[in-house]
């Protein structure tokens, strides 16, 4: 009830985007430095490289840095790989807390590339996978200059696409790990986001957000609204398998999923930066940091 009280108080309030500073052009360098390494398979090189940046850099913002670091035997190929859930905590003593979440590995197979032939080579993941991490990054940066009066925790959760088309059991794998092993105060709830650098950025309402935390998703939506985000349309559009179902169903979190599921280079070869744009990472990092600190108005 707390929650829902404090949820409906925050819908008349709105901050102006000339009060918030969100850097676009610094944001989608993280994505394309994400990129350089190559795919952020599980167990490769560049995964590696991928953690080791993330690391870095919210080190030198966040209040602690969490590495939740585990086993995790790839069914496919028998292969023991190492992966981590980071968490970048701002405020971590305060039990009034929200997480802001993305997976940051990228897939091991282009299996829905128009080439055939091509189907088994890993994916680059400019917008699935890396668009989120460059979101948050530049998140943990503005927290560092204007602190919040809450707790917040910067998700970016491993092994999430690691799973056969049609498999779902084996996808999802950091979550489940993070929904089973909390390692912060518990959260308010969760606020997803996943493929949200599209060009063409179209975010309708995601079909299981809103079955889960409807009063969140109306809020939401609401100040995208307000905030003048035209491309966040006020309706259901699919019901998406992803990390926020996990956090709910076994963490018993509260969370919702921002996605632009309507991307036509999903899972395939061509999900590289030139698809992605510094507008779409500015309109979900400002209306993410808009909610942060409404959150401090109240």
């Amino acid at each position: 009830m707390k929650l829902l009280l404090s949820l409906l108080l925050l819908q008349s309030l709105i901050l102006t985007n000339d009060l918030i500073t969100f850097d676009q052009n610094r944001a989608f360098s993280y994505l394309e430095v994400q990129c350089s390494f190559g795919p952020r398979v599980p167990g490769s090189k560049a995964h590696i490289q991928g953690k080791d940046h993330i690391v870095n850099t919210i080190q030198s913002s966040a209040d602690s840095v969490i590495e939740q670091s585990f086993m995790h035997s790839f069914v496919y190929t028998g292969e023991l790989i190492k992966l981590t859930n980071i968490v970048a905590q701002f405020n971590p003593e305060m039990d009034n807390r929200i997480w802001i979440a993305a997976h940051w590995d990228s897939r091991p197979w282009a299996d829905l590339d128009k080439d055939i032939s091509k189907r088994n080579i890993p994916i680059l993941g400019a917008n699935d996978g890396a668009s989120g991490v460059a979101v948050l990054l530049e998140i943990a940066n503005q927290l560092k200059v204007k602190s919040p009066k809450i707790g917040v925790d910067l998700i970016f959760i491993d092994g999430e696409d690691i799973g056969k088309s049609g498999e779902l059991e084996h996808y999802f794998v950091g979550s489940r790990y993070l929904s089973r092993n909390i390692p912060t105060k518990f959260p308010k709830y969760c606020i997803l986001i996943d493929m949200i650098g599209d060009k063409n950025l179209e975010i309708p309402i995601e079909g299981f957000s809103y079955q889960q935390a409807p009063k969140l998703v109306n809020l939401i939506w609401s100040q995208a609204e307000k905030m003048g985000f035209t491309v966040f349309k006020n309706e259901i559009s699919s019901y998406v398998q992803d990390d926020h179902l996990i956090l709910y169903n076994i963490g018993g979190i509260p969370s919702i999923d921002i996605i632009d599921f309507d991307y036509e280079y999903w899972h395939t070869l061509e999900d590289t930066p030139d698809k992605c744009s510094p507008e779409s990472l500015g309109i979900i990092g400002k209306l993410l940091l808009n909610h942060i600190y409404l959150i401090n108005s109240k």
